[in-house]
C-alpha cells in the first residue's frame, strides 16, 4: 500500500471528531461507500445517518470508503493499491458487506471506477462467495435502481432505518447467499434484482446516429417477471415518525462542505409537491421531527461544534423553526427558504449569517403555474425586500431553465423579476443559480422529455448577457451536457449498464452509449405516453400512476391558461 495515500487518510482522521473504531472480529464487518470524494461524501447527512445507525449494533462494524480523489488515482494504480477503509486500511474485498449509499445519478460512473479499482467484478452474475456482498440504498435507490440492478445483489427501496436493521438480522441466520437472497426478498422495501426478468422490444439494430437527431429506438419495456417467489411489486418504505430513530450524524470536520458543522434534520419530505421535484414526492407524506428531539439533538452537537446545520426541503414551514433559531450559543445555518414573510422573519434569526437562499424557479407566473409553485412575483419580491432590510450581504436565487412548455418568455422573465429585485436595494449582493430541468422518476414530468441542448444553451446565454452587466450581480448555471447525462441515467432501465460499462474508457457518455448501441435520446429526449411501461413500475411508492398523470396534464393545461 502506498505510504502516501496512508498519510493523506490518517490527516483526514486526525480532523475528525466522532469517529467509531471497533474490533473487527466476531462483528459484521460492512464497509459504507460513497461514490464520491471524501469532502462530498462527508457533507452527505443519510452517509452519517447510515454509519451511526450500523455502529450502534454490538455486532457489526461499520467503516468508511470513498472515490479516489482525482489526483491520487494514478497514486494507486502505480503502487497497486486497493481503495480501502479510512478506520482500519483494509482494502474493500476484505469486508462482508459493501454497502453503497448513493444520492446523484452522475455518481453512477464512480461505482464502477471503485470497483474496478478494488479488483471486484462489476456485475453481480460475475461474483462469487468469495466476493464482498453488494448492496445499495440512497435517495437514487428509492426512485430508480434499475440502471444498477446488475451490478448490485440487495437494493433499498426507501428510507432505511428500519429495514437495514432487518437485513443484518437476515444476514446473520443465513447459512448461504441464496437463502440470503430469498430471505431478504421478503422484507418489505427491499429489492433482489436477481429475482427479476425484462424483456424488451425486438427492435432491430440501430441505425447510425446522425448528428442532431435520434438513430433509433432500443425498444420499450414489454414485459418484467418476478421469480422464485418474490414480489411482483416493491413496496416503498418509510419511517412514520422521525423524531424516535436514531439517525444523525457521529462525525464532525472541517474538511466537508459544511466545514465543522453539525447536521440536525428537522423535517423529511415536503408538503408542496413541485411538479418537478422528486424529493417532495418520494419522501411523502411530509413529517416534521418534534422540539424535544431537535432540542435533544442541538444539545449533542454543543458537545462536539457551535456550528449546527438545519436540513429539511422547506424549513419555513417547520413550526418549531422560530423557536429552535433562537437558541443560545448555536450558530445556525439554514437551507433554502421558501419565498414568504416568515422567511424574512428567519433571515432575521440567522445572526452573524450574511446570506439567505430563496427558490423561484420561473420567472413568470404561467410557468410557476405550471410546475406547480404556489408562489407569486409579489410574494418574491417582498420576501427579497425584508431579507435585504434585514441586512443580509448576500440573497441567492435557484431557477431552472428547460422546463416543459417553456418559451423566451419565461426566461425574459427570470431577468425581469432579478432586474426588479436589484432595484429593491442597491445594498447586497445577488447571486442566480440556474440549472437544467432533469425529468425524475415519481414526478408528474416522468413523462416529459428534456429541452434541446442547443436551446438551454442558447436560454442560458440569454440571461448572462443580460444580468452580468448589471452592478452586484453574480450568474452561475450546471454544465448543461452533465444535466442530460444525469437524465440518461435517471429515465435509465437494466439496458444502461453497458454504457456504464463502457465509460470506464470513454469519458464522453455519449460516445459511450454510441458504443454500446443505446441512443440516449431514448431515454433523455422523448415525451412519454401513459401506456409505456416505465422502468420503476414495479416500485409502489404510495402515489399512484394515474393520479401523477393527471397533474401532468394539468400542468399541460396551466401552460395555455
Amino acid at each position: 500500500m502506498s505510504r502516501r495515500l496512508i498519510e493523506k487518510i490518517d490527516k483526514l482522521l486526525l480532523k475528525e471528531k466522532g469517529t467509531i473504531f471497533k474490533e473487527p472480529g466476531g462483528r459484521i464487518n460492512v464497509c459504507l461507500v460513497y461514490p464520491n470524494t471524501y469532502h462530498v461524501g462527508m457533507s452527505n447527512l443519510g452517509f452519517q445517518g447510515i454509519y451511526t445507525l450500523l455502529n450502534d449494533r454490538s455486532d457489526t462494524l461499520c467503516e468508511r470508503a470513498f472515490l479516489p480523489d482525482e489526483d491520487d488515482i494514478d497514486e494507486y494504480v502505480r503502487t497497486d493499491t486497493k481503495p480501502f477503509a479510512l478506520e482500519s486500511k483494509r482494502p474493500l474485498n476484505n469486508f462482508d458487506i459493501l454497502a453503497f449509499s448513493v444520492s446523484f445519478e452522475n455518481d453512477y460512473p464512480n461505482i464502477l471506477k471503485i470497483l474496478e479499482l478494488a479488483n471486484i467484478p462489476l456485475r453481480a452474475s460475475d461474483r462469487n462467495n468469495t466476493h464482498p456482498l453488494l448492496i445499495i440504498g440512497g435517495v437514487c435507490a428509492f426512485f430508480n435502481p434499475e440502471p444498477l440492478a446488475d451490478f448490485f445483489d440487495v437494493c433499498f427501496i426507501g428510507e432505511a432505518e428500519e429495514m437495514l436493521n432487518e437485513f443484518i438480522d437476515t444476514y446473520k441466520k443465513s447459512e448461504s447467499r441464496q437463502e440470503l437472497y430469498k430471505k431478504t426478498a421478503a422484507i418489505e422495501g427491499v429489492y433482489v434484482p436477481k429475482f427479476y426478468s425484462v424483456r424488451y422490444e425486438n427492435n432491430p439494430p440501430l441505425p447510425p446516429f446522425s448528428k442532431g437527431g435520434m438513430g433509433g429506438f432500443p425498444g420499450g419495456i414489454t414485459q418484467r417477471e418476478a421469480i422464485e417467489g418474490a414480489p411482483e411489486t416493491i413496496k416503498r418504505r418509510y419511517i412514520e415518525d422521525i423524531s424516535a430513530h436514531r439517525f444523525r450524524q457521529s462525525i464532525v470536520t472541517p474538511e466537508t462542505e459544511f466545514s465543522d458543522m453539525y447536521l440536525i434534520e428537522a423535517m423529511r419530505g415536503c408538503p408542496w409537491k413541485c411538479r418537478f421535484c422528486v424529493a417532495g414526492h418520494i419522501y411523502s407524506p411530509a413529517r416534521k421531527k418534534e422540539l424535544s428531539a431537535i432540542k435533544g439533538e442541538i444539545d449533542n452537537a454543543l458537545k462536539i461544534t457551535e456550528r449546527v446545520g438545519l436540513i429539511g426541503p422547506s424549513l419555513t414551514d417547520y413550526p418549531h423553526i422560530s423557536e429552535v433559531l433562537k437558541t443560545e450559543g448555536v450558530d445556525f445555518s439554514i437551507t433554502s427558504l421558501r419565498a414568504s414573510k416568515k422567511s424574512a422573519e428567519l433571515a432575521g434569526l440567522l445572526k452573524g449569517h450574511k446570506s439567505v437562499s430563496i427558490a423561484p424557479e420561473a420567472g413568470t407566473e404561467r410557468m410557476r403555474r405550471v410546475i406547480n409553485k404556489k408562489i407569486t412575483e409579489d410574494d418574491i419580491i417582498e420576501t427579497s425586500r425584508l431579507i435585504f432590510s434585514e441586512g443580509m450581504e448576500k440573497l441567492r436565487l435557484y431557477f431552472m431553465v428547460g422546463l416543459p412548455t417553456e418559451d423566451d418568455d419565461d426566461i425574459k422573465g427570470i431577468v425581469s423579476l432579478v432586474k426588479k429585485i436589484r432595484d429593491i436595494s442597491k445594498k447586497g449582493n445577488i447571486v442566480l443559480t440556474l440549472s437544467t430541468f432533469v425529468p425524475k422518476p415519481f414526478t408528474p414530468f416522468q413523462w416529459h422529455g428534456m429541452e434541446k441542448i442547443e436551446i438551454v444553451k442558447k436560454r442560458l446565454k440569454a440571461i448572462k448577457s443580460s444580468l452580468l452587466p448589471i452592478k452586484g450581480i453574480k450568474v452561475f448555471h450546471d454544465v448543461p451536457k452533465y444535466a442530460y447525462m444525469q437524465g440518461f441515467f435517471s429515465m435509465g432501465d437494466r439496458r444502461i449498464s453497458k454504457p456504464l460499462e463502457a465509460m470506464l474508457r470513454i469519458h464522453d457518455w455519449k460516445k459511450a452509449c454510441i458504443e454500446s448501441g443505446i441512443d440516449p435520446d431514448f431515454y433523455v429526449m422523448r415525451n412519454k405516453d401513459f401506456s409505456e411501461k416505465l422502468p420503476w413500475d414495479f416500485i409502489d411508492s404510495g402515489i399512484s400512476k394515474e393520479r401523477l398523470w393527471d397533474e401532468y396534464q394539468k400542468a399541460l393545461s396551466e401552460s395555455i391558461s
